[in-house]
């Protein structure tokens, strides 16, 4: 009996253009911790790219950044005040505040904790190229910059199978 040989699967895209998801979602170099938190989970992202004034890139943000400075960094809490005057624990209106909390904000920003290498190539790239790229480095995504190096699109290696077909 002959077996049968499975199909081999083919990159259906010419260029790195073709792969990438344009205008991607991009994190402030002078974000907080908090906020990088709250975007990547609100969009159910694994890491973004950190874009400087001129929108360059200058780092990527991954949840496992966060993770490794959250469990580096000691939580201390302010001491708080012996005591408290009566108007400073009612509102406005002059209800009292009962049960409030206060809240431990990491003032540390994205910059500090971030990888500072990124991995870049260009519209015009070939498809394969992007591939190799991405298998040499041993990277999940790589950014797509223009000429002037301002940050373009993404690449992920979801991008890349989406554009495998039989």
């Amino acid at each position: 009996m002959s077996a049968t040989k499975p199909a081999q699967l083919k990159l259906v895209a010419q260029t790195a253009a073709e792969l990438m998801a344009p205008n991607p979602i991009s994190i402030r170099a002078d974000a907080n911790v908090r906020e990088a938190l709250a975007l990547l989970t609100d969009k159910g992202f694994s890491a973004a790219p950190v874009i400087n004034e001129a929108g360059h890139p200058v780092g990527v943000l991954s949840r496992s950044d966060i993770l490794q400075h959250d469990r580096e960094r000691p939580d201390y809490l302010p001491p708080s005040p012996a005591y408290f005057y009566e108007q400073d624990l009612r509102t406005k209106k002059g209800t009292p505040v009962e049960g409030f909390q206060v809240e431990n904000v990491d003032p540390t920003d994205v910059s500090e904790i971030m990888t500072p290498a990124i991995f870049t190539v260009r519209p015009g790239d070939p498809a394969g190229k992007v591939v190799k790229e991405m298998v040499s480095l041993h990277v999940h995504r790589l950014f797509v910059v223009d000429d002037a190096g301002v940050l373009v699109g993404v690449i992920t290696s979801m991008d890349v199978l989406k554009h495998l077909q039989p």
